[in-house]
């Protein structure tokens, strides 16, 4: 029996003029933003935490975690819920534009640079309708050491 995955589905997203995705079964759930409080001390691209239905989430700005200039939120704005080792996060986006699937031999390796985020941020890209997408590489989002410092400041526990 042949159990090798050939094709997966992205979630498609904004931010700035260009196409991202994550892999679905990455993600959670898809919100819109809800209030947020603030972490002292906690690094600028980290926006706050959220209590969704009883569970503490911090929340990404990804424009900022990438150096994007930043930009205010609207309606539509969305927060997408992923695991990221041991621990929900939450990440904010521009916009939720589809659900796309994709061959697993049509997803190249990333350049070094695109479009100012580096590579160590990326899967790998891919075109589809004729954009190019960018798929995230979700585990690369935080080092190490930023997500045991969230996990820290989120459960107040080493």
């Amino acid at each position: 029996m042949n159990t090798d995955i050939h094709e997966i589905q992205l979630a498609c997203f904004r931010l700035g003029g260009d196409l991202y995705a994550a892999d679905i079964m990455r993600i959670k759930e898809i919100i819109r933003p809800h209030k947020l409080t603030a972490l002292p001390k906690s690094p600028s691209f980290v926006k706050g935490v959220l209590n969704l239905r009883g569970t503490v989430i911090p929340v990404i700005d990804l424009r900022e975690r990438f150096d994007f200039p930043v930009s205010t939120q609207n309606k539509n704005t969305r927060l997408l819920i992923v695991t990221v080792g041991r621990q929900l996060l939450g990440l904010e986006v521009d916009e939720v534009t589809e659900v796309i699937t994709t061959h697993v031999k049509d997803i190249k390796p990333p350049p070094q640079v695109v479009n100012g985020v580096r590579s160590e941020y990326l899967v790998g890209v891919c075109l589809a309708k004729d954009s190019l997408i960018m798929l995230l590489n979700l585990d690369k989002i935080l080092t190490d050491h930023e997500s045991g410092e969230l996990i820290t400041m989120t459960t107040g526990s080493r």
